[in-house]
Protein backbone atom coordinates (compact mmCIF):
# COMPACT_ATOMS: atom_id res chain seq x y z
CA UNK A 1 0.00 0.00 0.00
CA UNK A 2 1.43 3.47 -1.18
CA UNK A 3 2.27 5.50 2.23
CA UNK A 4 2.22 9.07 2.85
CA UNK A 5 5.56 9.48 3.64
CA UNK A 6 5.19 14.23 4.39
CA UNK A 7 2.56 15.87 4.49
CA UNK A 8 -0.51 17.11 3.95
CA UNK A 9 0.71 20.86 3.95
CA UNK A 10 -2.57 23.13 3.09
CA UNK A 11 -0.58 26.17 1.09
CA UNK A 12 -2.37 28.06 -0.99
CA UNK A 13 -6.40 29.22 -0.22
CA UNK A 14 -7.67 31.58 -2.90
CA UNK A 15 -8.25 34.45 -0.73
CA UNK A 16 -10.82 36.52 -3.10
CA UNK A 17 -12.90 33.56 -5.08
CA UNK A 18 -12.71 31.82 -2.83
CA UNK A 19 -13.34 28.80 -5.23
CA UNK A 20 -9.46 26.59 -4.74
CA UNK A 21 -6.73 25.63 -2.87
CA UNK A 22 -3.52 23.53 -3.33
CA UNK A 23 -2.54 20.82 -0.94
CA UNK A 24 1.22 19.28 -0.81
CA UNK A 25 2.13 16.12 -0.35
CA UNK A 26 5.23 13.65 -0.29
CA UNK A 27 4.33 9.99 -1.33
CA UNK A 28 6.93 6.78 -0.73
CA UNK A 29 5.96 5.83 -4.13
CA UNK A 30 4.30 6.55 -7.53
CA UNK A 31 0.58 7.31 -7.32
CA UNK A 32 -2.75 9.20 -7.89
CA UNK A 33 -3.18 11.84 -4.90
CA UNK A 34 -6.67 12.58 -4.03
CA UNK A 35 -8.40 14.97 -1.77
CA UNK A 36 -11.80 14.85 -0.98
CA UNK A 37 -13.78 17.67 0.78
CA UNK A 38 -16.46 17.35 3.71
CA UNK A 39 -19.65 19.40 0.58
CA UNK A 40 -18.37 17.94 -2.58
CA UNK A 41 -15.02 19.92 -3.24
CA UNK A 42 -12.62 17.96 -4.41
CA UNK A 43 -8.77 17.66 -6.60
CA UNK A 44 -6.46 14.96 -7.90
CA UNK A 45 -2.99 14.52 -8.86
CA UNK A 46 -0.59 12.11 -10.14
CA UNK A 47 3.10 12.33 -8.23
CA UNK A 48 5.84 13.45 -9.74
CA UNK A 49 9.74 11.92 -9.12
CA UNK A 50 12.34 13.94 -8.00
CA UNK A 51 15.60 12.46 -7.18
CA UNK A 52 14.06 9.06 -6.26
CA UNK A 53 11.31 10.97 -3.86
CA UNK A 54 7.50 11.01 -5.20
CA UNK A 55 5.26 14.59 -4.54
CA UNK A 56 2.03 15.93 -5.77
CA UNK A 57 0.56 19.27 -5.36
CA UNK A 58 -3.34 18.57 -5.73
CA UNK A 59 -5.55 21.39 -7.05
CA UNK A 60 -8.72 21.11 -4.88
CA UNK A 61 -11.96 23.20 -6.82
CA UNK A 62 -15.51 23.47 -5.73
CA UNK A 63 -15.27 25.17 -2.35
CA UNK A 64 -17.83 27.55 -1.33
CA UNK A 65 -16.85 30.80 0.00
CA UNK A 66 -17.19 31.60 3.33
CA UNK A 67 -17.20 27.61 5.13
CA UNK A 68 -15.19 25.71 6.66
CA UNK A 69 -15.34 21.88 5.15
CA UNK A 70 -12.95 18.97 6.70
CA UNK A 71 -11.02 16.73 4.08
CA UNK A 72 -9.29 13.43 3.63
CA UNK A 73 -6.11 12.30 1.60
CA UNK A 74 -6.12 9.55 -0.27
CA UNK A 75 -3.45 7.40 -2.53
CA UNK A 76 -4.48 5.22 -5.13
CA UNK A 77 -8.25 5.40 -3.40
CA UNK A 78 -6.85 4.47 0.03
CA UNK A 79 -7.07 6.92 3.05
CA UNK A 80 -4.25 7.74 4.66
CA UNK A 81 -4.79 11.09 6.27
CA UNK A 82 -5.99 11.77 8.56
CA UNK A 83 -4.62 8.14 10.42
CA UNK A 84 -7.24 6.51 11.99
CA UNK A 85 -6.16 7.19 15.30
CA UNK A 86 -5.15 10.66 15.24
CA UNK A 87 -5.78 12.50 18.35
CA UNK A 88 -6.29 16.18 16.27
CA UNK A 89 -9.37 17.68 15.23
CA UNK A 90 -9.95 17.29 11.49
CA UNK A 91 -7.92 18.94 9.01
CA UNK A 92 -9.74 21.79 7.72
CA UNK A 93 -10.00 24.39 4.49
CA UNK A 94 -11.18 27.73 5.47
CA UNK A 95 -12.40 30.18 2.65
CA UNK A 96 -12.88 34.03 3.17
CA UNK A 97 -16.76 34.82 2.60
CA UNK A 98 -17.00 37.41 -0.22
CA UNK A 99 -16.53 40.72 -0.04
CA UNK A 100 -19.69 43.76 -0.35
CA UNK A 101 -22.29 44.85 1.73
CA UNK A 102 -23.12 43.09 5.07
CA UNK A 103 -19.30 41.21 4.50
CA UNK A 104 -17.36 41.07 6.90
CA UNK A 105 -14.87 43.83 5.96
CA UNK A 106 -18.34 45.85 5.90
CA UNK A 107 -18.53 48.44 8.90
CA UNK A 108 -21.94 47.01 9.95
CA UNK A 109 -20.12 44.07 11.12
CA UNK A 110 -18.69 43.37 14.35
CA UNK A 111 -16.86 40.65 15.63
CA UNK A 112 -13.55 38.86 14.79
CA UNK A 113 -11.27 40.62 12.50
CA UNK A 114 -11.50 39.45 9.29
CA UNK A 115 -8.20 37.80 8.55
CA UNK A 116 -5.46 36.73 10.95
CA UNK A 117 -1.94 37.10 9.81
CA UNK A 118 0.79 35.16 11.91
CA UNK A 119 4.55 34.92 10.63
CA UNK A 120 7.82 34.56 12.02
CA UNK A 121 11.20 32.95 10.93
CA UNK A 122 14.39 30.98 11.96
CA UNK A 123 13.24 27.43 13.30
CA UNK A 124 15.28 24.36 14.21
CA UNK A 125 13.18 21.16 14.49
CA UNK A 126 11.11 20.70 17.50
CA UNK A 127 13.22 18.53 19.73
CA UNK A 128 12.32 14.44 19.57
CA UNK A 129 9.74 13.52 22.17
CA UNK A 130 11.27 12.79 25.55
CA UNK A 131 14.33 14.90 24.98
CA UNK A 132 14.59 18.35 26.54
CA UNK A 133 14.89 21.12 24.12
CA UNK A 134 17.63 23.35 24.87
CA UNK A 135 16.22 26.20 23.08
CA UNK A 136 12.88 26.41 24.92
CA UNK A 137 9.15 25.34 23.26
CA UNK A 138 8.69 25.69 19.73
CA UNK A 139 6.30 28.47 18.88
CA UNK A 140 4.99 26.48 15.89
CA UNK A 141 4.46 22.83 18.45
CA UNK A 142 2.52 25.53 21.00
CA UNK A 143 0.36 27.05 18.66
CA UNK A 144 -0.85 23.94 17.31
CA UNK A 145 -1.25 22.27 20.68
CA UNK A 146 -3.35 25.73 21.69
CA UNK A 147 -5.47 25.08 18.47
CA UNK A 148 -6.08 21.38 19.26
CA UNK A 149 -7.18 21.64 23.08
CA UNK A 150 -9.33 24.92 22.27
CA UNK A 151 -10.46 24.26 18.50
CA UNK A 152 -12.80 28.14 19.10
CA UNK A 153 -9.42 29.47 20.03
CA UNK A 154 -8.71 32.53 16.90
CA UNK A 155 -6.46 30.52 14.58
CA UNK A 156 -4.27 32.28 11.68
CA UNK A 157 -5.88 32.67 8.37
CA UNK A 158 -2.45 32.39 6.99
CA UNK A 159 1.17 31.83 8.27
CA UNK A 160 4.00 33.59 6.53
CA UNK A 161 7.40 31.61 7.46
CA UNK A 162 10.09 34.22 6.12
CA UNK A 163 13.26 32.17 5.87
CA UNK A 164 15.41 29.58 7.42
CA UNK A 165 12.88 26.94 7.40
CA UNK A 166 15.42 24.25 7.57
CA UNK A 167 19.03 24.56 8.47
CA UNK A 168 21.44 23.58 6.23
CA UNK A 169 24.38 24.33 8.16
CA UNK A 170 23.33 23.85 11.28
CA UNK A 171 21.99 20.10 11.97
CA UNK A 172 20.40 18.68 15.06
CA UNK A 173 22.36 15.90 16.58
CA UNK A 174 19.81 13.17 15.54
CA UNK A 175 20.78 14.55 11.89
CA UNK A 176 24.60 14.49 12.39
CA UNK A 177 24.24 10.89 13.63
CA UNK A 178 22.01 9.53 10.19
CA UNK A 179 24.29 11.85 8.37
CA UNK A 180 27.62 9.73 9.63
CA UNK A 181 26.02 6.56 8.65
CA UNK A 182 26.14 7.69 5.02
CA UNK A 183 29.75 9.62 4.81
CA UNK A 184 32.20 10.34 6.70
CA UNK A 185 31.90 13.81 8.34
CA UNK A 186 35.84 14.03 8.40
CA UNK A 187 35.39 15.50 4.51
CA UNK A 188 33.67 18.88 3.73
CA UNK A 189 30.79 20.25 4.24
CA UNK A 190 31.01 17.38 7.36
CA UNK A 191 27.95 18.09 9.41
CA UNK A 192 26.12 20.12 7.25
CA UNK A 193 24.19 18.56 4.21
CA UNK A 194 25.73 17.95 0.80
CA UNK A 195 23.03 16.60 -1.28
CA UNK A 196 19.51 16.39 -2.34
CA UNK A 197 18.43 13.28 -0.34
CA UNK A 198 19.75 14.99 3.01
CA UNK A 199 17.86 18.03 2.70
CA UNK A 200 14.61 15.78 2.06
CA UNK A 201 15.75 13.97 5.79
CA UNK A 202 15.85 18.03 7.31
CA UNK A 203 12.38 18.90 6.02
CA UNK A 204 11.18 15.37 7.26
CA UNK A 205 13.09 16.15 10.56
CA UNK A 206 11.39 19.76 10.65
CA UNK A 207 7.38 18.63 9.27
CA UNK A 208 7.02 15.56 10.85
CA UNK A 209 6.29 16.27 14.24
CA UNK A 210 2.67 15.21 14.73
CA UNK A 211 1.98 18.64 16.23
CA UNK A 212 3.48 20.77 13.47
CA UNK A 213 2.21 18.29 10.73
CA UNK A 214 -1.34 18.80 11.67
CA UNK A 215 -1.15 22.24 11.73
CA UNK A 216 0.62 22.63 8.66
CA UNK A 217 -2.33 20.40 7.01
CA UNK A 218 -5.35 22.57 8.50
CA UNK A 219 -3.83 26.27 8.45
CA UNK A 220 -2.30 27.84 5.21
CA UNK A 221 1.59 28.75 4.31
CA UNK A 222 3.41 31.08 2.37
CA UNK A 223 7.30 30.20 2.24
CA UNK A 224 10.55 32.31 1.13
CA UNK A 225 13.70 31.23 2.12
CA UNK A 226 16.68 32.81 3.72
CA UNK A 227 20.02 32.09 4.04
CA UNK A 228 20.27 29.12 6.21
CA UNK A 229 18.03 27.08 4.12
CA UNK A 230 21.07 26.91 1.90
CA UNK A 231 24.24 28.21 4.13
CA UNK A 232 25.10 30.98 6.38
CA UNK A 233 25.50 34.41 4.54
CA UNK A 234 24.31 33.14 1.35
CA UNK A 235 25.65 35.81 -1.59
CA UNK A 236 26.48 38.04 0.74
CA UNK A 237 29.18 39.52 -1.88
CA UNK A 238 30.68 38.88 -5.21
CA UNK A 239 34.28 37.49 -3.35
CA UNK A 240 31.88 35.16 -1.02
CA UNK A 241 30.54 33.68 -4.07
CA UNK A 242 33.86 33.34 -6.10
CA UNK A 243 35.23 31.85 -3.25
CA UNK A 244 32.58 29.38 -2.62
CA UNK A 245 32.44 28.36 -6.40
CA UNK A 246 35.98 26.86 -5.43
CA UNK A 247 34.75 24.60 -3.50
CA UNK A 248 34.43 20.89 -4.48
CA UNK A 249 31.20 20.27 -2.69
CA UNK A 250 29.53 23.96 -3.20
CA UNK A 251 27.83 23.05 -6.23
CA UNK A 252 26.28 20.14 -5.18
CA UNK A 253 25.16 21.79 -2.24
CA UNK A 254 23.94 24.91 -4.03
CA UNK A 255 21.64 23.31 -7.00
CA UNK A 256 20.39 20.63 -4.12
CA UNK A 257 19.15 23.29 -2.23
CA UNK A 258 17.51 25.36 -4.81
CA UNK A 259 16.14 21.99 -6.07
CA UNK A 260 14.38 21.15 -2.90
CA UNK A 261 13.33 24.66 -2.04
CA UNK A 262 11.53 24.69 -5.44
CA UNK A 263 9.78 21.49 -4.41
CA UNK A 264 9.08 21.57 -0.92
CA UNK A 265 8.36 25.42 -0.37
CA UNK A 266 8.25 27.25 -3.59
CA UNK A 267 5.12 25.24 -5.53
CA UNK A 268 3.32 25.95 -2.32
CA UNK A 269 3.70 29.41 -2.85
CA UNK A 270 1.84 29.61 -6.17
CA UNK A 271 -1.87 29.46 -7.20
CA UNK A 272 -3.28 27.24 -9.35
CA UNK A 273 -3.47 29.41 -12.05
CA UNK A 274 0.26 30.14 -11.56
CA UNK A 275 0.95 26.41 -11.72
CA UNK A 276 -1.04 26.10 -15.01
CA UNK A 277 1.24 28.50 -17.07
CA UNK A 278 4.23 27.34 -15.08
CA UNK A 279 6.44 25.47 -17.64
CA UNK A 280 9.27 24.08 -15.56
CA UNK A 281 6.36 22.37 -13.69
CA UNK A 282 4.69 21.70 -16.68
CA UNK A 283 7.94 20.06 -17.98
CA UNK A 284 8.83 17.75 -14.45
CA UNK A 285 5.65 16.23 -14.46
CA UNK A 286 5.51 15.53 -17.90
CA UNK A 287 9.20 13.56 -17.50
CA UNK A 288 8.98 9.75 -16.12
CA UNK A 289 11.96 11.42 -13.69
CA UNK A 290 12.27 15.03 -13.26
CA UNK A 291 15.39 15.52 -11.67
CA UNK A 292 17.44 16.34 -14.48
CA UNK A 293 15.45 19.04 -15.71
CA UNK A 294 15.14 20.48 -12.35
CA UNK A 295 18.83 20.34 -11.75
CA UNK A 296 19.24 22.12 -15.34
CA UNK A 297 16.81 24.63 -13.81
CA UNK A 298 19.17 25.80 -10.72
CA UNK A 299 22.02 25.24 -12.24
CA UNK A 300 20.76 28.37 -14.58
CA UNK A 301 19.11 29.61 -11.54
CA UNK A 302 22.68 29.90 -9.43
CA UNK A 303 24.35 30.91 -12.62
CA UNK A 304 21.97 33.92 -13.72
CA UNK A 305 19.74 34.51 -10.73
CA UNK A 306 18.11 37.18 -12.77
CA UNK A 307 16.39 34.39 -14.85
CA UNK A 308 14.07 33.10 -11.90
CA UNK A 309 11.68 35.11 -9.92
CA UNK A 310 11.09 33.45 -6.65
CA UNK A 311 8.92 36.24 -5.32
CA UNK A 312 5.41 36.56 -5.40
CA UNK A 313 2.03 38.21 -4.67
CA UNK A 314 -0.76 36.94 -2.72
CA UNK A 315 -4.25 38.83 -2.19
CA UNK A 316 -6.38 38.73 0.82
CA UNK A 317 -9.44 40.34 -0.38
CA UNK A 318 -8.41 43.93 0.47
CA UNK A 319 -4.91 43.24 2.02
CA UNK A 320 -1.99 42.60 -0.89
CA UNK A 321 1.05 40.32 0.09
CA UNK A 322 4.35 41.08 -1.31
CA UNK A 323 6.59 38.47 -0.34
CA UNK A 324 10.42 39.49 -1.52
CA UNK A 325 13.12 37.29 -2.75
CA UNK A 326 16.09 39.21 -0.40
CA UNK A 327 18.80 36.49 -1.19
CA UNK A 328 18.58 35.20 -4.54
CA UNK A 329 18.35 38.17 -6.91
CA UNK A 330 21.00 39.86 -5.15
CA UNK A 331 23.50 42.24 -7.71
CA UNK A 332 26.51 42.18 -5.76
CA UNK A 333 29.28 43.91 -8.06
CA UNK A 334 30.66 46.17 -5.65
CA UNK A 335 30.54 50.11 -6.84
CA UNK A 336 26.59 48.32 -7.90
CA UNK A 337 25.70 46.28 -5.23
CA UNK A 338 21.54 46.08 -5.19
CA UNK A 339 19.26 43.76 -3.16
CA UNK A 340 17.10 43.16 -6.02
CA UNK A 341 18.20 43.00 -9.61
CA UNK A 342 16.50 44.93 -12.33
CA UNK A 343 13.83 43.31 -13.20
CA UNK A 344 13.03 42.06 -9.41
CA UNK A 345 12.75 45.68 -8.78
CA UNK A 346 10.26 46.27 -11.54
CA UNK A 347 7.98 44.05 -10.37
CA UNK A 348 8.00 44.29 -6.99
CA UNK A 349 7.33 47.72 -7.73
CA UNK A 350 4.38 47.47 -10.65
CA UNK A 351 2.71 44.63 -8.27
CA UNK A 352 2.64 47.58 -4.64
CA UNK A 353 1.27 49.99 -7.09
CA UNK A 354 -1.20 48.43 -9.23
CA UNK A 355 -5.00 48.10 -7.98
CA UNK A 356 -4.33 51.66 -6.05
CA UNK A 357 -7.66 51.92 -3.94
CA UNK A 358 -8.24 48.76 -3.88
CA UNK A 359 -6.02 47.53 -0.87
CA UNK A 360 -6.34 48.31 2.24
CA UNK A 361 -3.20 46.89 3.92
CA UNK A 362 -0.03 46.32 2.13
CA UNK A 363 2.22 43.47 3.63
CA UNK A 364 5.88 43.61 2.22
CA UNK A 365 7.73 40.25 3.12
CA UNK A 366 11.22 40.24 3.12
CA UNK A 367 13.40 37.47 5.46
CA UNK A 368 15.95 40.72 6.21
CA UNK A 369 14.41 43.40 8.41
CA UNK A 370 14.61 46.53 6.48
CA UNK A 371 15.06 48.99 9.62
CA UNK A 372 17.10 47.29 11.72
CA UNK A 373 18.70 48.71 15.48
CA UNK A 374 20.49 52.45 13.79
CA UNK A 375 23.64 51.24 15.23
CA UNK A 376 23.57 48.29 13.16
CA UNK A 377 22.18 49.84 9.96
CA UNK A 378 24.96 52.69 10.52
CA UNK A 379 27.63 49.54 11.01
CA UNK A 380 26.04 48.09 7.96
CA UNK A 381 26.46 51.33 5.51
CA UNK A 382 29.46 51.67 6.71
CA UNK A 383 30.72 48.26 6.01
CA UNK A 384 29.79 48.58 2.69
CA UNK A 385 31.39 51.83 1.69
CA UNK A 386 34.75 50.56 2.89
CA UNK A 387 34.29 47.41 1.21
CA UNK A 388 34.13 49.21 -2.38
CA UNK A 389 37.23 51.17 -1.50
CA UNK A 390 35.59 54.58 -0.21
CA UNK A 391 38.99 54.59 2.34
CA UNK A 392 41.21 52.88 -0.54
CA UNK A 393 42.08 48.92 -0.95
CA UNK A 394 43.37 48.12 2.92
CA UNK A 395 40.14 49.23 4.11
CA UNK A 396 38.13 47.28 1.07
CA UNK A 397 39.99 44.11 2.41
CA UNK A 398 39.29 44.53 6.15
CA UNK A 399 35.50 45.66 5.12
CA UNK A 400 35.01 42.42 3.54
CA UNK A 401 36.40 40.24 6.09
CA UNK A 402 34.28 42.50 8.40
CA UNK A 403 31.07 41.67 6.36
CA UNK A 404 31.27 38.07 6.71
CA UNK A 405 32.29 37.54 10.41
CA UNK A 406 29.51 39.58 11.16
CA UNK A 407 27.12 39.14 9.02
CA UNK A 408 27.00 42.68 7.58
CA UNK A 409 24.23 42.20 5.10
CA UNK A 410 20.73 43.64 5.75
CA UNK A 411 18.94 45.91 3.38
CA UNK A 412 21.36 48.59 5.25
CA UNK A 413 24.35 46.52 3.45
CA UNK A 414 22.55 48.16 -0.09
CA UNK A 415 22.22 51.29 0.70
CA UNK A 416 20.70 52.11 -2.73
CA UNK A 417 18.20 49.66 -2.67
CA UNK A 418 17.28 51.04 0.91
CA UNK A 419 16.48 54.28 -0.19
CA UNK A 420 14.11 53.04 -3.33
CA UNK A 421 12.12 50.96 -0.99
CA UNK A 422 11.60 53.94 1.18
CA UNK A 423 10.71 55.92 -1.70
CA UNK A 424 7.92 53.12 -3.09
CA UNK A 425 6.41 52.72 0.72
CA UNK A 426 6.21 56.77 0.46
CA UNK A 427 4.98 56.10 -2.95
CA UNK A 428 2.44 53.80 -1.90
CA UNK A 429 1.20 55.40 1.00
CA UNK A 430 0.39 58.69 -0.32
CA UNK A 431 -2.42 59.89 -1.82
CA UNK A 432 -6.45 59.64 -1.28
CA UNK A 433 -6.03 55.96 -2.15
CA UNK A 434 -3.45 54.59 0.16
CA UNK A 435 -3.80 51.86 1.75
CA UNK A 436 -4.39 52.23 5.76
CA UNK A 437 -1.04 50.66 6.91
CA UNK A 438 1.84 49.37 5.00
CA UNK A 439 4.33 46.55 7.10
CA UNK A 440 7.18 45.06 6.46
CA UNK A 441 7.47 41.88 8.09
CA UNK A 442 10.66 40.40 8.48
CA UNK A 443 12.85 38.00 10.86
CA UNK A 444 16.34 36.87 10.59
CA UNK A 445 17.52 38.86 13.66
CA UNK A 446 16.34 36.43 16.80
CA UNK A 447 14.58 39.41 18.47
CA UNK A 448 11.10 41.19 17.66
CA UNK A 449 10.42 44.78 17.69
CA UNK A 450 8.50 47.07 16.49
CA UNK A 451 10.76 50.38 14.62
CA UNK A 452 8.52 53.51 12.56
CA UNK A 453 10.07 55.41 10.00
CA UNK A 454 9.47 58.90 9.54
CA UNK A 455 10.85 60.86 5.93
CA UNK A 456 12.80 63.83 5.72
CA UNK A 457 10.39 65.47 3.39
CA UNK A 458 6.46 64.38 2.68
CA UNK A 459 5.34 61.57 5.15
CA UNK A 460 2.95 59.04 3.61
CA UNK A 461 -0.55 59.44 4.72
CA UNK A 462 -0.22 55.57 5.56
CA UNK A 463 0.75 54.15 8.87
CA UNK A 464 4.26 52.58 8.01
CA UNK A 465 5.68 49.78 10.25
CA UNK A 466 8.81 47.58 10.47
CA UNK A 467 7.52 44.47 12.25
CA UNK A 468 10.33 41.88 12.61
CA UNK A 469 9.62 38.63 14.44
CA UNK A 470 11.95 35.64 15.08
CA UNK A 471 12.61 32.89 16.30
CA UNK A 472 10.24 30.75 15.81
CA UNK A 473 12.65 27.97 17.59
CA UNK A 474 15.99 28.96 17.87
CA UNK A 475 18.93 30.10 20.25
CA UNK A 476 19.14 33.32 21.78
CA UNK A 477 22.77 33.56 22.55
CA UNK A 478 23.40 36.44 25.34
CA UNK A 479 25.52 37.89 22.97
CA UNK A 480 22.34 38.81 20.78
CA UNK A 481 20.44 39.81 23.64
CA UNK A 482 22.88 42.32 24.57
CA UNK A 483 24.28 43.48 21.49
CA UNK A 484 20.44 44.33 20.13
CA UNK A 485 19.65 46.01 23.12
CA UNK A 486 22.79 48.99 22.67
CA UNK A 487 21.77 49.38 18.70
CA UNK A 488 18.51 50.69 19.80
CA UNK A 489 20.20 52.84 22.58
CA UNK A 490 21.46 56.47 22.42
CA UNK A 491 24.88 55.72 22.87
CA UNK A 492 24.84 53.30 19.80
CA UNK A 493 22.69 55.48 17.73
CA UNK A 494 25.69 58.20 18.17
CA UNK A 495 28.16 55.18 17.79
CA UNK A 496 26.77 54.42 14.32
CA UNK A 497 26.88 58.01 13.00
CA UNK A 498 30.32 58.18 14.06
CA UNK A 499 31.02 55.07 11.94
CA UNK A 500 28.41 56.61 8.93
CA UNK A 501 30.95 59.72 9.02
CA UNK A 502 34.22 57.53 8.89
CA UNK A 503 32.92 55.49 5.77
CA UNK A 504 31.55 59.21 4.18
CA UNK A 505 27.72 57.18 4.18
CA UNK A 506 25.04 59.78 3.06
CA UNK A 507 22.37 59.86 5.81
CA UNK A 508 19.50 57.52 4.64
CA UNK A 509 16.42 58.90 3.47
CA UNK A 510 14.01 58.16 6.35
CA UNK A 511 14.81 58.47 10.05
CA UNK A 512 13.01 55.80 12.42
CA UNK A 513 12.61 55.03 16.05
CA UNK A 514 11.90 52.06 18.18
CA UNK A 515 7.96 51.84 19.41
CA UNK A 516 7.91 48.12 20.48
CA UNK A 517 10.66 45.54 21.73
CA UNK A 518 12.82 44.32 22.15
CA UNK A 519 11.49 40.72 22.95
CA UNK A 520 13.37 37.97 23.03
CA UNK A 521 12.44 34.13 23.23
CA UNK A 522 10.21 31.81 20.41
CA UNK A 523 7.83 34.09 19.33
CA UNK A 524 5.05 34.44 16.44
CA UNK A 525 3.74 38.28 15.64
CA UNK A 526 -0.04 38.21 14.32
CA UNK A 527 -2.02 40.99 12.33
CA UNK A 528 -5.55 41.11 12.98
CA UNK A 529 -6.94 43.13 10.04
CA UNK A 530 -10.69 44.39 9.86
CA UNK A 531 -11.46 46.64 6.70
CA UNK A 532 -8.89 49.43 7.55
CA UNK A 533 -8.25 48.58 10.75
CA UNK A 534 -4.95 46.79 11.83
CA UNK A 535 -4.34 45.18 15.42
CA UNK A 536 -0.82 44.03 16.20
CA UNK A 537 -0.18 40.99 18.81
CA UNK A 538 3.11 39.13 19.89
CA UNK A 539 2.94 35.91 21.60
CA UNK A 540 5.83 33.33 23.19
CA UNK A 541 5.99 30.34 23.79
CA UNK A 542 6.66 29.60 26.94
CA UNK A 543 7.14 26.23 29.67
CA UNK A 544 4.58 25.72 32.12
CA UNK A 545 5.20 23.27 35.03
CA UNK A 546 8.53 21.99 34.15
CA UNK A 547 8.00 21.74 30.13
CA UNK A 548 9.52 18.17 28.64
CA UNK A 549 8.27 18.46 25.34
CA UNK A 550 4.84 19.20 26.46
CA UNK A 551 3.12 21.67 28.94
CA UNK A 552 3.63 24.82 27.06
CA UNK A 553 1.54 27.77 26.43
CA UNK A 554 1.24 30.91 24.00
CA UNK A 555 1.70 34.18 26.40
CA UNK A 556 0.94 37.27 24.81
CA UNK A 557 3.63 40.09 25.20
CA UNK A 558 2.47 42.85 23.12
CA UNK A 559 -0.83 43.99 21.64
CA UNK A 560 -1.04 47.29 19.65
CA UNK A 561 -3.48 49.05 17.65
CA UNK A 562 -1.97 50.07 14.00
CA UNK A 563 -4.60 51.58 12.18
CA UNK A 564 -7.39 51.97 15.25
Amino acid sequence: MTGLRLGPLLRYVDGESAGTATIWVETDRPCTAEVRCEGGAYGSSRTFLIAGHHYALIPVTGLTPGTTVSYEVLLDEVRVWPPEDSPFPPSVIRTPAPAGPGAPDGPDTPGAPDLHVSFGSCRWASAPVGEPDPVGPDALHTLAATLTADPGAVRPDVLLLLGDQVYADETSKTTRRWLAERRDLAVPPGAEVADYEEYTHLYDESWSDPQVRWLLSTVPSCMIFDDHDVIDDWNTSASWVAEMRTEPWWRERILSGLMSYWVYQHLGNLSPAELASDKLYAAVRAEQDGTDRLREFAAEADADPACVRWSYRRDFGRTRLLMVDSRAARVLEEGHREMLDEEEARWVRHQALTDPGDRDHLLIGTSLPWLLPPLVHDAESWNAALARGERGKRWARFGEALRRAADLEHWAAFPTSFDKLARLIAEVGSGPDAPATVCVLSGDVHHAYVAEPAWRTGQPTSRVVQLTCSPVHNSIPLSIRLGFRFGWSRVGRRLGRAFARHGRVAAPSVTWGRTGGPWFGNQLMTLSLRGRTARLSLAQAQAVGGEQNGGTRLVTVDERELAP
